[in-house]
């Protein structure tokens, strides 16, 4: 039996010519490929601008100052998300207010959104978790009516749609990150859209050590940061950008034999998709029923040898947020309830019938042997 994966980026030589042409060329870094990923980018997303950064992080974190969100201004957050999306606000010291989710699509419940705002609300940071696109016209309404920033955190969500429209053009700006398990990758990298061209001059200097586009090399004209994207990152962007189309189809390819397979069985649930999204596929959830020991199911797994991960824990849980914030469990009903049941299984573009197969039954094993 093969070793199966967790997740595994797509690379063939296509991408290995792209990266020693960079290494040929000498320039490795605030060059060419840089700027024609963006371009790539924002012809694919929609958006009118596109910065490069070095990671999804990052560029979240440019965009909560690109904002002006500081010490004092609360920020709404799902506790259902990596911790990228809450760390960003503390950085500021602005505070993080965290929200419930949809217990069907694992997205911020806008009903809870609206419920948390207070007269020190700036701005929201939506996370498209999974793929799946977050409720966007009652949140950007619901941003109307409270004259809100939105952060379309879509670092899981490239090539995902709304009611026909890509992600990353809700809101006042976005970020997708391209860590390996995403959907393209650059190893460590990501990218902020936006059609502001505001937000993209400043977050163009934030990430740049603060110096302004036409200023000189040694003069910053704000504090900012080492958050540049190298040449070999961005020529790795380029080619992956190329191929998102066949990557996506392939992912969903591979969600979809999971779904047959896993839908006979009534121990669990598979990821509810609204009939007007495009899913991307980030990874493959599943929600165990109630009553099971999700952590026994993922021990027995690994014995046979089948990585799994518990996607994702609430961060207003994690240790330091509630040594920060003082939480002790209660809070978010939905997000605890749910953060006990969600298993993340194996996925990648090119994960095999047999694999999944070998996934399934050992999951069946796990549960019912």
């Amino acid at each position: 039996m093969s070793k199966i994966s967790m997740s595994s980026p797509d690379l063939d030589e296509f991408e290995i010519r792209e990266i020693s042409e960079v290494l040929r060329s000498g320039r490795l870094a605030l060059g060419p490929k840089a700027q024609e990923f963006e371009k790539g980018m924002v012809d694919y997303v929609g958006a009118n601008y596109g910065v490069t950064v070095s990671s999804g992080t990052a560029g979240l974190h440019i965009l909560v100052r690109a904002l002006d969100i500081k010490e004092g201004d609360e920020v709404l957050v799902p506790s259902f998300t990596f911790s990228s999306t809450v760390n960003v606000v503390i950085y500021e010291r602005a505070k993080p207010v965290f929200v419930d989710i949809n217990a069907d699509t694992y997205t911020i419940d806008p009903e809870d959104m609206e419920r948390k705002i207070t007269k020190r609300t700036k701005a929201a940071i939506v996370v498209d978790v999974f793929g799946h696109p977050a409720e966007w016209d009652e949140i950007l309404e619901i941003a109307r009516r409270h004259n809100l920033k939105v952060i379309d955190d879509s670092c899981e969500a490239l090539g995902a749609e709304y009611r026909g429209k890509k992600v990353g053009q809700f809101g006042d700006c976005a970020c997708f990150a391209f860590y390996p398990n995403k959907q393209i990758t650059t190893g460590e990298g990501g990218m902020i859209v936006t059609n502001d061209e505001k937000i993209a001059s400043l977050a163009r200097s934030l990430r740049n050590q603060g110096r302004d586009e036409m200023g000189s090399w040694l003069e910053h004209k704000r504090l900012g940061y080492n958050y540049r994207m190298d040449e070999m990152s961005a020529a790795l962007g380029v080619s992956q950008l190329k191929k998102i189309e066949t990557f996506l189809a392939k992912r969903d390819k591979v969600a979809i034999a999971y779904s047959e397979r896993l839908n006979e069985l009534g121990f669990l649930r598979t990821q509810v998709i609204r009939p007007y999204v495009r899913m991307s596929w980030f990874i493959y959830v599943i929600t165990l029923e109630k009553g099971l020991d999700r952590d026994n199911v993922m021990k027995k797994m690994a014995e046979k040898g089948i990585p799994t991960r518990g996607y994702f824990s609430p961060m207003h849980l994690q240790p330091y947020i509630k040594d920060m914030f003082g939480f002790k469990g209660g809070e978010l009903p939905v997000t605890e309830g749910i953060a006990k049941r969600t298993l993340a299984l194996p996925f990648h573009n090119n994960l095999s019938e047999n694999e999944i197969d070998q996934v399934v039954e050992a999951l069946k094993d796990a549960v019912t042997g």
